[in-house]
């Protein structure tokens, strides 16, 4: 048996493009011999279409699109397509579709409600589960999170005799999630003693990015093949589903358990014009990237699907030397070509000589656009302007902040002149305690790196050189001391613990909902903790009006941890 895993990068709410670019992989694949193609998750309507699912026609609209779907796949092939299922609610759903026809629709039985997922707001729970039969082979079709639980219709799969076990999801990407999922694929498949086919959804989708990066696990669960990550692909598998029988033959453990009685058969043959069997087919296993390589792929990935799905064409952001504005114009040079990049510098009477020739040569290295636009004229009209105000008060923070200002409407007045989209450069760790300016430098259409903690900033900068083999960001940004530049010898660290510090902490209280005490008992200064926990605390009003950016860790601001900014739950001193 031979099967195709569809990775492709579908559009939410591109009802008929999907369907177009689906059909367009299934030419490819009947002529590479397959028997079963399998798409990602709500391949027809995209993922995830949220509150498109409350619109009659959008979901009369998908329906039709299966059935033209469904007219394509030719007599001999099945295909594994999603979709959303109306049966007096609605279903997330899986079609197996033959020589024109729609043979059984599926219903996805575990609807996942955390992080970023909000499917029990839109679909009921499908009940039952089936097996294809074909050719002497039983193959079990689910729909992603059902694969995830040790229970549930994957086992009553297997138990029923399956030896295939095929997936299809669109599973989010975050740091080193492929890995984990791998691992997890491999206990299921060693546990049931059964192939396991997982077919990921590949593209970004405004904050997520789906990596691909789709697999199959053999009965005694090791790897069999992988596909590319964060690229579309068509991954071509050769089953020998009798090794699937041999393995549980030595495994009693499925005896233990009967099938449930209502599991259906759902029967297909497969039929060539040409009865010669396909040419033998050495799997493919690619590479895993490393961390830094996966976050800068996901970014890139995520950026670009951003401008070209929503007709998006050139960026505008401002350069200032620094780390995190670096990251920022690699990322948007790589995903949308040096062509439709231009840089800012916005020097100020702050700004060192030296911050001014790192973002030359940046821009120089990338074959970006540049231009400079000095503040100060706007800067001292400013001060001029509030004097009266501000008479007889010292110079602080508002000062600093109306610098940061000025550079946000500098590059909105470009963005409006010209229709480029403004990108805001700030980073998760300045992010996550405030130490950003309201309108400022927090100003614009899209947040590249706004789920990229700092010192992952500038491991992702040294790989990309590495990477390249020669000096993209240069190394002076590497090694100086970061500073925002809006006061005379200004840096992060006269506001916050150094980042080696303030990192692991805002992992801990942020990504792992861990307590004062707790983060304090793995080694950290107790003063430290606390105001880290406070400027995140209070910073949460900010964090609701920032851009978009691309979700990247395991708990991302916006739609993945969500606070509520009036709050005052404050973790209490513990007695000593």
């Amino acid at each position: 048996m031979r099967v195709a895993l569809a990775q492709i990068n579908t559009t939410v709410g591109d009802i008929w493009g999907n369907v177009e670019k689906a059909v367009d992989t299934l030419e490819n694949v009947v002529s590479s011999g397959a028997d079963i193609v399998a798409f990602p998750e709500l391949t027809i309507t995209g993922y995830p279409p949220e509150d498109l699912l409350l619109r009659p026609d959008f979901i009369e609209d998908n329906l039709k699109a299966l059935e033209e779907f469904a007219a394509r796949v030719p007599e001999g092939v099945v295909a594994a397509v999603g979709f959303v299922d109306l049966a007096g609610d609605l279903y997330n759903s899986c079609a197996l579709v033959s020589g024109g026809r729609v043979l059984h629709r599926y219903h996805k039985h575990y609807l996942p409600n955390y992080g970023v997922f909000d499917e029990n707001r839109y679909f009921r729970e499908g009940e039952g589960a089936f097996v294809l039969r074909t050719d002497g082979a039983l193959v079990g079709v689910s729909v992603c999170e059902d694969i995830w639980y040790p229970g549930g219709p994957a086992r009553e799969q297997a138990l029923a005799g399956a030896g295939v076990l095929l997936n299809i999801s669109a599973s989010p990407y975050s740091r080193q999630k492929g890995v984990f999922r791998e691992r997890m694929l491999g206990v299921r498949a060693s546990d049931y003693g059964c192939y396991v086919l997982f077919c990921n959804l590949v593209g970004g989708q405004d904050e997520l990015v789906f990596d691909g990066h789709s697999v199959a696990i053999d009965p005694g669960g090791r790897l069999l093949a992988r596909a590319k990550q964060f690229q579309e692909d068509l991954l071509l598998v050769e089953l020998h589903p009798e090794e699937a029988l041999i393995h549980r033959l030595h495994d009693p453990r499925p005896r233990k358990e009967s099938p449930s009685k209502s599991l259906q058969i759902v029967d297909a043959e497969f039929r060539r014009e040409d009865s010669t069997p396909p040419e033998p087919y050495e799997h493919r296993i690619e590479p895993l990237l490393p961390e830094e390589g996966e976050v800068f792929d996901a970014l890139v990935l995520g950026l670009r699907d951003y401008f070209r799905k929503n007709g998006f064409s050139r960026a505008v952001l401002g350069l200032s030397g620094g780390i995190d504005s670096s990251l920022s114009a690699v990322v948007a040079a790589r995903a949308l070509g040096p062509e439709n990049v231009t840089g800012v510098l916005l020097p100020s009477r702050y700004t060192s000589k030296g911050s001014n020739t790192d973002a030359l040569a940046l821009a120089k290295n990338l074959g970006i656009d540049v231009q400079e636009i000095a503040i100060e004229p706007a800067f001292g009209a400013y001060r001029e302007m509030l004097e009266g105000a501000f008479k007889g008060l010292p110079e602080d923070v508002a000062e600093e902040n109306i610098q940061s200002r000025i550079r946000g409407n500098v590059l909105m007045a470009l963005s409006n002149k010209f229709g480029w989209i403004v990108l805001s450069t700030g980073n998760k760790s300045e992010m996550s305690v405030g130490y950003s300016t309201l309108y400022g430098d927090s100003a614009g259409g899209f947040a590249v790196i706004k789920d990229v903690p700092k010192t992952l900033v500038y491991r992702i900068c040294r790989h990309i050189n590495e990477r390249e083999g020669r000096e993209i960001v240069p190394d002076s940004v590497l090694t100086k001391e970061p500073s925002a530049e809006l006061r005379a010898d200004q840096r992060d660290t006269d506001s916050l613990p150094p980042y080696d510090v303030l990192d692991p902490i805002l992992e801990a209280y942020i990504e792992e909902d861990k307590g004062v005490g707790e983060i304090v008992a793995s080694g950290y200064d107790e003063e430290d903790v606390r105001r880290v926990v406070r400027l995140v605390d209070a910073a949460e009003y900010k964090r609701r009006q920032v851009p978009i950016g691309i979700k990247v860790t395991s708990r991302a601001f916006g739609r993945d941890r969500r606070m509520p900014i009036t709050n005052r739950y404050r973790e209490r001193r513990p007695k000593l």
